[in-house]
């Protein structure tokens, strides 16, 4: 093929000062021409052939600012063949840096492979990728620095694993910094985060309980022992809890799941929770308590009540609470569930007389608390 027909219409002198210009800066030029079109123009695949084979003589034999000028130039461009891609990124830094940072043609084995011997600089690189996978996070946390490792988890492109994340705290048990990453992290796996709980105390822990759901098993433990972990709640736990059921069946197992408790969880807006609660406690599967719980007579709560062994006394505050809830208009604001609580624990109290004294105050509390809220917001907004 002759230089003519290739699309990317650079002449016999930029082919010329390509491969053989007078200096660097003439080279680095003539590749930078060569690489906007090629990033640039739709080329046929016999033209694209013909430029990448220029691009290899560029990548085999140019000076560092010739490479550079590649590098940089295409350092996003999915036109950048992947094996020459590889190839700079194991260059000199100045070369690499951008295409380990930007380039997405290269893959993860090339990742991983790099990681495996890289200075900081270059882990530092890829964990500011626009999305890595969970075995180049892997990689990263078995290889990388404690700052490359923290800059990772603060991108929301980053996809981490349990094995990653246990590998970076047991390489760094002491590194507040990464800790905080972790929990700052939208989803952490579980085994992480009972691993970051045995670990934290004071307002760490705190903030881990509240963002992200710890074991069953654990919560149940913690919060058993309040004067070492105050901050525990379960029914909070329970609105972080993928495996609802699972967690019912815990609480259960440890004797916390009682009237009390399914009352108060229901007074805290957490309908879910009083859904498993009572198929638990009534033996049957969740559709069907369900069914029951939202049963638009009075039939369906009856029924299940008894069959849970619910206490009759009870039973008017359970069935004022689901009123409340059949009643309320949500409309998808931040306020939804503190209107919902506020009407509900109103309503709860209208039934005080059937109400335990452990559970009347307990009430009251939370119906200041929610007035509380509404009152400051009110406040902020005015």
């Amino acid at each position: 093929m002759s230089v003519s027909t290739l699309r990317v219409n650079l002449s016999e002198a930029d082919i010329r000062a390509l491969i053989k210009g007078d200096t660097d800066e003439d080279r680095a030029l003539a590749c930078y021409r060569l690489c906007r079109r090629i990033d640039t123009v739709t080329l046929t695949d016999e033209e694209r052939a013909y430029a990448e084979q220029i691009l290899q003589i560029v990548v085999s034999g140019a000076a560092e600012r010739v490479r550079r000028a590649l590098a940089v130039t295409l350092k996003t461009s999915p036109n950048l063949p992947p094996e020459i891609a590889s190839k700079l990124a194991r260059d000199v830094e100045s070369i690499a840096l951008p295409l380990l940072e930007s380039s997405p043609v290269l893959s993860d084995e090339d990742l991983v492979e790099i990681l495996e011997s890289a200075e900081p600089a270059r882990q530092y690189a890829i964990a500011r990728r626009e999305s890595l996978s969970e075995s180049v996070t892997t990689a990263l946390c078995t290889y990388g620095v404690d700052g490359a490792i923290i800059e990772a988890l603060h991108n929301d492109g980053a996809e981490f694993n349990d094995v990653g994340m246990t590998r970076a705290l047991d390489r760094f048990p002491t590194v507040h910094a990464l800790k905080v990453a972790m929990i700052e992290r939208p989803i952490l796996p579980i085994l992480v985060s009972e691993k970051l709980a045995a670990r934290l105390t004071g307002e760490l822990f705190d903030r881990l309980v509240e963002k992200h759901a710890v074991p069953p098993q654990m919560a149940i433990d913690l919060a058993t022992k309040t004067r070492e972990r105050a901050g525990v709640d379960l029914i909070a736990q329970a609105g972080l809890q993928a495996d609802m059921k699972r967690y019912i069946q815990q609480l259960n197992l440890n004797g916390r799941l009682t009237p009390s408790f399914v009352l108060r969880a229901l007074c805290q807006g957490e309908v879910r929770l009083v859904e498993y609660a009572f198929a638990e406690l009534a033996g049957i599967p969740h559709n069907k308590a369900w069914l029951l719980v939202h049963d638009g007579g009075t039939m369906g709560l009856r029924a299940i009540f008894e069959r849970a062994s619910m206490p009759p006394s009870l039973y008017p505050a359970f069935r004022a609470a689901i009123e409340v809830l059949h009643e309320t208009e949500f409309d998808g604001t931040a306020d939804d569930r503190t209107r919902f609580r506020k009407r509900m624990i109103e309503r709860v109290l209208t039934r005080f007389q059937s109400i335990p004294d452990e559970d009347l105050n307990y009430l009251l509390e939370k119906l200041d608390y929610v007035r509380e809220e509404a009152e400051e917001k009110r406040l902020a907004v005015g």
